[in-house]
Formats: structure tokens, C-alpha cells, sequence
């Protein structure tokens, strides 16, 4: 199955991992198909990213969801 939720992350960001664990919370079968990507894996994504993380990322309608969110944005963003 392709990955269909990428999150944005940093080393050792802890918004990153609350935004992970909200997730998993509000919404396990998206986790379950949740990526991590971090942004210092290409200079692009570092500076499309680097003020904004964490951000998730739908692949399917390529929209963007930027930190802070809570569990009701998150829903309303993966419905």
C-alpha cells in the first residue's frame, strides 16, 4: 500500500511527534499510512519546511495541514 499522509518532521521535534501521536489518536487507519519525512533529507524540502513543521501532507488531494491543528482540524482535513 503507497503511504498516503506524509509528516514533515525534524530531528528531535517534539510538535512533530504530538502531531504523530494526534494521529494515531484521532485517526489509526491514516497512521497507519503515515510517512515521516525529514526535511533535512533534501535542501528543498528544508526550505519549503523548516519555519513550518511539523506539517502533514495529503498525497491524494496534495494539501497541507501546518501545525498547530487539533483533533477536530485533523478530522476535517483526512474526510
Amino acid at each position: 500500500m503507497n503511504k498516503q499522509l506524509q509528516l514533515f518532521t525534524g530531528k528531535d521535534c517534539c510538535l512533530c511527534e504530538q502531531a504523530a501521536q494526534l494521529v494515531q489518536q484521532c485517526a489509526p487507519n491514516w497512521y497507519s499510512q503515515l510517512q515521516k519525512v525529514d526535511i533535512k533529507s533534501s535542501p528543498d524540502l528544508y526550505h519549503l519546511y523548516a519555519a513550518r513543521i511539523p506539517v502533514l501532507k495529503r498525497i491524494d488531494k496534495q494539501a497541507e495541514l501546518g501545525w498547530p491543528f487539533d483533533a477536530q482540524q485533523l478530522t476535517e482535513f483526512l474526510s
